[in-house]
This record gives structure tokens, sequence and C-alpha cells, in this order.
């Protein structure tokens, strides 16, 4: 291949994969296995090592994270980041208007701008590089984010362009699309996980996350709006805007540049009912005077700058009639309740359904049947009732009570301490929680069984060819029954028993993960795998040994003891064993370095300066050292970082397992 080709391959895999990423992450709809991705982002990876001339700054191969932060430090802002003046009404915006004409005359433009409801950055480049990331903060020092920040795709790392001033500072918002919100609050739902509120949240709690790897993993994306240089370089805000897009930054395509108050009135008045057509979230726009000039001679407030505003949309709100309320029982066995409402038009849709969330909400509104409720559709994702009309309430009307028996099995439900949510207990038994299990078992993330889809397995079930995750390896012995249904030929057939078969292929982790322990997601799976080596280990494991788990906390493990006491749980995992499926870590091949830590066993905890865990743990075992999964007499040393858990050394204490640091680590490899 000529180095042409090699440069056109490279531009088309990064311009290819970064569109994967815009259709799973934004749009919520892949259109290629993660399988398929994963090798052609290997590729450009090797293509970017042998010809580093050409790697794009921007590369998906450069958003991956790994790092792992121990605190978030201080970082005072060189620019303060003033918060905007609100308002919520046409007056205050034309007496806004007039105060700027008494300062500075009539000839002047203003900038709109969406008001995206997210998270404030500050992206420092020196040198067309990207060297910090800091948040809002107080507005006069904030926390350095930069780890985490370079995971997010549409920020760059280095720019392209010549003409950029030699150190800047552009500011922005983090936000996260409502599919991609979507998508990662059903996740968390599946595995017995408080759901976020909205994206903001969602956004703001992934950005203070410590392990950017877990980062790379949530689709942030971020909207630049604002520079900051020492001297002018341009004359309006629009002219830096316009420089920003040419030089690689992710600028909204739905600023305007407008002459006049009334112009900017229509653009508010415009986006008050599009917004809903985006696919992220705004509460308003910003109006800001577009000349620099002008900004400077009207200056500031204590606060904020005169020379700019924000115009907040009320968040909808429509009243309408509570007709009844249902529950629904998930795969976890969570029980949530969900209002019928008397269908109203809310924010551009139809409602008919609000979420009540969990029993304490419902107490907590005094809810009746027949009430005449708020309710309102703001930054939450899904509709909810904020309020109850008490004035129209009915004489004589019944109050809503959560059940205490599951709505589909009749069982008594269930609610750990410290807990809002009420849970059914017969996971074997629960119908939906039973379906649930199955769609969660081969699902993309999990088994990934091709031919064979949610609609499907609720057909099975109902038919009663299947009741257990385990009767899905002995579909192919009920061929005769699966002609006789409907829209289901040979061919269908064929291709679902061959992916039902190769799934026996799948890693261990994803076996685990497929079972559906709650709280044991894709992350966790994958820790518990590389920590108890295989599923004897893990259903014999006392607390005490899970905890000692890297990242497996209390909760986690009691969970998982909690789901392998049941003998219907065991029986089902020997049947699996039976099929052929994969219960067995597979240890990754080690080249041996050296022979220095021969016959010495170690336990990696805690958060490290120089070093991620998964370095230390490959420096280990290159020298001939073994990695154990907990504390116990037999271990020869403890590699103790920050934030260590104080149970883990307490017992190495007890036991007088010898503390070394990542330093000492190092002193005896030499």
């Amino acid at each position: 291949m000529s180095l042409f080709e090699v440069k056109d391959k490279m531009d088309a895999l990064v311009k290819e994969l970064n569109q994967h990423n815009y259709n799973y992450y934004v749009l919520a709809m892949p259109t290629i296995a993660d399988y398929t991705f994963d090798q052609k982002l290997a590729e450009l990876h090797a293509l970017e090592l042998a010809h580093p001339e050409f790697a794009d700054p921007n590369s998906p191969t450069q958003k991956v994270g790994g790092e792992i932060t121990k605190t978030f430090t201080t970082v005072k802002h060189k620019w303060p980041m003033l918060s905007l003046g609100n308002t919520y009404n046409e007056q205050d915006l034309r007496d806004f208007d007039e105060r700027i004409k008494k300062a500075i005359g009539d000839h002047f433009e203003y900038v709109c701008e969406l008001k995206f409801d997210g998270l404030s950055i500050s992206l420092t480049y020196d040198g067309s590089k990207l060297v910090r990331a800091v948040t809002r903060g107080d507005g006069t020092k904030g926390d350095d984010v930069t780890t985490n920040i370079k995971t997010i795709h549409t920020i760059p790392h280095q720019l392209k362009a010549d003409d950029v001033p030699p150190l800047f500072e552009i500011r922005g918002e983090i936000f996260m699309h409502r599919a991609a919100f979507e998508r990662l609050n059903k996740e968390r739902e599946e595995i017995g996980e408080v759901q976020y509120a909205n994206p903001r949240n969602f956004a703001a709690g992934t950005v203070k996350m410590q392990d950017s790897g877990e980062v790379a993993k949530r689709p942030l994306d971020c909207f630049l709006y604002s520079l900051n240089t020492d001297k002018n370089y341009f004359k309006t805000h629009w002219e830096s805007l316009q420089n920003l897009k040419k030089w690689g930054f992710n600028i909204c395509e739905h600023t305007k540049l407008s002459p006049n108050i009334n112009e900017v009135l229509l653009f508010i008045k415009h986006w008050e009912k599009e917004r809903f057509n985006l696919s992220y979230d705004i509460d308003g726009i910003v109006i800001k005077v577009n000349s620099f000039a002008q900004q400077q001679e009207l200056g500031f407030t204590a606060k904020s700058p005169r020379w700019a505003i924000s115009y907040k949309y009320k968040a909808e709100e429509v009243e309408t009639i509570l007709e009844k309320v249902t529950y629904q029982v998930g795969r976890t066995g969570a029980v949530t309740p969900v209002a019928n409402l008397k269908p109203v038009q809310l924010a551009g849709t139809t409602v008919k359904r609000a979420t009540l969330h969990n029993a304490n909400e419902i107490e907590r509104l005094d809810l009746h049947l027949g009430d005449s409720v708020f309710v309102e559709k703001g930054g939450e994702i899904i509709p909810k009732i904020i309020n109850v009309n008490l004035d129209k309430r009915e004489p004589g009307a019944v109050p809503v009570i959560y059940p205490s028996v599951c709505p589909e099995c009749n069982t008594p439900l269930i609610r750990k301490e410290g807990e809002v949510a009420f849970y059914c207990p017969n996971d074997e038994a629960c119908p939906p929680q039973i379906v649930g299990k199955i769609q969660h078992f081969i699902s993309r993330k999990a088994m990934n069984i091709d031919g064979l889809g949610d609609e499907t397995v609720e057909t099975f079930y109902q038919r009663g060819l299947i009741a257990h995750i385990s009767d899905l390896y002995t579909l192919h012995e009920k061929a005769e029954d699966l002609k006789t249904l409907e829209r289901f030929g040979e061919k269908s057939i064929v291709n679902m028993l061959k992916g039902i078969e190769l799934s026996k292929q799948m890693p261990f982790e994803k076996v685990l993960f497929g079972l559906g322990i709650r709280y044991v997601g894709e992350t966790v799976a994958r820790k518990l795998t590389f920590g108890a080596k295989n599923i004897d280990n893990l259903v014999s494991a006392s607390l005490e040994e899970l905890t000692s788990i890297d990242e497996i906390g209390q909760r986690i493990a009691e969970s998982i003891i909690e789901y392998f006491s049941k003998p219907e749980h065991l029986h089902q995992i020997t049947l699996l064993k039976s099929y052929g499926l994969q219960f067995e870590a597979i240890e990754n091949e080690i080249t041996l370095q050296s022979d220095k830590l021969t016959g010495k066993t170690f336990v990696i905890s805690g958060v490290f300066e120089n070093y991620s865990r998964e370095e230390l743990k490959n420096m280990i075992e290159s020298n001939g050292g073994k990695i154990l999964s907990g504390i116990s007499a037999k271990l020869n040393y403890l590699v103790a970082g920050d934030n260590m858990g104080p149970s883990k050394l307490e017992k190495a204490n007890k036991l007088n397992v010898p503390l070394i640091s990542e330093d000492d680590l190092l002193e005896l490899l030499k």
C-alpha cells in the first residue's frame, strides 16, 4: 500500500468510525456489531502507530480513556466563569434592550444561542493542544477534569489549523443526547440501579467519575460557544464563532445573528416549540451583544456581564385527570407505579402516562383516583406528576395504595433497608421477570444471540417452549413445535439455532452479565471474572472475599451471595455448564520479562499516582508474580494506594501482610 493509500485508508476509517459513534451514542441506533467496530478501531490504531504523521488528532482511538483520577485538582479560572441574568418574560428583554441602547446607542447586533441544559466547561489550548479542562465550580475556580473530558468524541485534542492563537480558552457545555440517556438509564434499571432523573444529572455525574475508562463508555457530547484570549483576535462574537468552527470545534448550527430585539423575540418564539424536536435538552436562549468593543464598554456587574442575558422557558405543565395507577414488574423484580392519565397535549406530544417512581412518591403526592393533577415535562425525559389540584378532588375519592403483593404473581413484596423500591423476590416464577431475564440474556451486550429477539422470547414463553435461560439450549429438540409458530419459517429456525450454538463461545464475563444478577452490570461482571477466575470460586466466595475484589462493594457482594444462595439458580448454572457455556476466565498468555517475583503473591488495592492497577498487575505477572483476588494469610504483599478500602487494610494488618507502595514494588524489580 502506497503512502497516499495509507492516508486515504486512515482518513476513511476515522470518518466511518466517528459516524458509527454518532449512530450509537446520539441516535442510539447502532448500524454495526461491537466486534466489527472493535476490529476496525484496532486496524486504525495499528496504522496510526506505523504512520504517526498521518494520525488525526480527532481519531476515535484517542477517546478511550483508562486513567484513574484520585482527586480533582482545584484550578483558578484565568477569566471568571460568571453566571447570566435570567428572565422569563418579553418585557424584561425589551428593558434589557433599552439599557443597552442608553449605554452604546442604536447601532449594535445580538447573537442568539440555544441555552443547553448541561454542565459548563472551560478548555485551555496551548500551541493548538488541549492542556486543561476545568468545571465552572464557584465561578472563580473549578475542578480539573481533563482526563475525563478527553474521552468526549467532539472535543479535539490537537488542532490542525495554523491560525489559532498561541494560548486561548474556549467555553462550552457538556451534555448528553436524550436517546443515549434513555438507553443508559434502561441499562441502570436492568441491573437494579436507581435511574437518573434527566440527562444533565447523568452528564454531571459522569464528568466527576474517577475512572476515565468508564467515562469513555458514557456518550457525552459538547457544544462550544465562547472564546477568551489575552488580546482580541476578532471584532465580534459572531466572527469568533465562525473561526472556532473552522478550527474544528463543535459549534451549534442553530446560533443566529440578529439585528434587533424583535428578531431576537422571533427566535425565542420559534425555539419554544421547536426545542422538543432537538436530540438534546435546552432550557432557554442566551442573547449577547455581538461587538467585543461594545461588550467591553458595557462591562460587568459583580455577578454577570451587562451585555448578555438568558431567556428561560418555563417547564411545560398541563392539568389532566388521573384515571388509574398500574404497576410494572421489571427484570430485576422492581415494581414501578405508572400513572395512567386522560390523554393531554404536552411539549408537542400526547401524554397518556407519567412515572410515579416509587411508593414514597405516591405517598408524597397523596394521590387519589380521579384526581386533577399537574403534569410536567421539563428537564425530565418522562412526564411526571408534580402536584394535585386539591380544589377539584371529588368527595369520597379513593386513595392510591401501593400494593403489598406482586401484581403479576401475588408474591409478597419486599423492600430492603436504605432502598426506595419494592421488589418481587419470586424471580423464577414471576412471568415478566422470567421473560425479562431471558431477553436480557440474549441481548447484544450479553450473549448476543442472533436470530432471537424480544418478541420471539415472549412468544416462546407463552407457548411453554421456554421457562428458564437454560431452555434456550434445548430448543433444537423442539424443532417441530417451532415450525407451527406463525412467521417463523425453517430459515429463521436454522439461523436462531445457529446463533444459540455460537453463544456457547461467549466469554465468562458475558455469561455472568447475562445471568442478570442485581447490580452486576458489564463492568462489575468483568471485575468479578478477573477476581474470581471461575464460577465455582464466585459461588463459594464469602462477603469478605468478594469485597476484596477491585471495585466490589458490600451491596454488590450481598446481592451476589443472595443470588447463589438459591438452589434454583445453582441448578440453572449446572445445566448451562452441561450445555457447554463458558464459566471460567481465559487467562491472557504472559511473556515473562524476569523471574524476580516468582513464588510471590500480590493483591493491588487503591488508586496510584504513576501507574494504573492494570499496569501494576501486568508488571507483577510479567516478572513471575501472581495476583490473588483477596487478602489471606498466604498473601506476600498488599500493594496499597490511596483510597484503599478500610476493611482490606484492617484485614492485612491483622494477618501481618506487608503493605508496599508502587515505589516499593519497583524496588523489588530492580
